[in-house]
């Protein structure tokens, strides 16, 4: 009789991991970050947080400036409702976008057209360092080539979040709607 040979195989262990708990997007309460974001060019640096520290701010994200939602419903329909905005309180409004300084300026002069644009920026975060600040970045490189901002709306009061309007969907023009927002006012 042959002697039983033992054999220690290593198993492979397997771990299971879920998330339980909903993405941590910005909510009420939060604080807008403190990251350089650019307004026409490279060198005209803009500080968000200081930007909207006093009074009330709209912050609008957007996935890609010329795109076709972002074009034609999304920016423009917060444009169009500017003075009811106004009549709430709201006076600054800023256009973000994981973009680069000169494509935003176009873009914003595209739209803006003949409205007075005074209360208006466009701002690029070309390095997608605001959205990923927020947890409001998205993987878009089938679509853009890189990671963009999810469709958002923002409503701030002295640097503050009061509400946010997050597309579940990253794109949709539904829950960051410039009228579902009035509404929410």
């Amino acid at each position: 009789m042959l002697p039983q040979l033992t054999r220690n195989i290593a198993r492979p262990q397997f771990v299971r991991t879920f998330r339980t708990s909903m993405p941590s997007f910005v909510a009420a309460g939060d604080k807008i970050p403190s990251t350089t974001l650019f307004e026409s060019s490279p060198g005209n640096s803009v500080n968000l947080a200081e930007e909207t520290s006093n009074g009330k701010s709209v912050i609008i994200g957007v996935p890609g400036a010329f795109s076709p939602a972002c074009s034609a419903s999304h920016v423009p329909g917060f444009l169009s409702r500017l003075r009811e905005f106004n009549d709430k309180g709201y006076h600054k409004f800023f256009i973000v976008s994981v973009n680069d300084a000169f494509v935003m300026k176009a873009w914003g002069g595209q739209l803006l057209g003949n409205i007075d644009g005074d209360q208006i920026s466009f701002l690029a975060d070309p390095q997608g360092e605001f959205v990923s600040a927020l947890d409001l970045k998205f993987d878009a490189t089938k679509v853009f080539g890189n990671e963009r901002s999810k469709r958002y709306a923002l409503l701030v009061e002295d640097g503050k979040v009061t509400e946010s309007f997050v597309e579940p969907d990253n794109t949709s023009v539904d829950v960051s709607d410039a009228e579902k927002v009035l509404s929410q006012l």
